[in-house]
């Protein structure tokens, strides 16, 4: 049993970090629904 199986995430990824749709994969994999996810630039 996944820990995030059924729940519900937003993500934020970093452009100079994490990707967003790189974390996304990761999450999907642990059974949750990605509602929204976005990479943004924090300077």
């Amino acid at each position: 049993m996944a820990i995030l199986e059924g729940k519900k995430v937003v993500i934020i990824g970093d452009r100079d970090g994490i990707p967003g749709q790189a974390i996304a994969e990761c999450v999907v994999t642990a059974g949750a629904d990605v509602v929204f996810s976005s990479t943004e630039c924090f300077v």
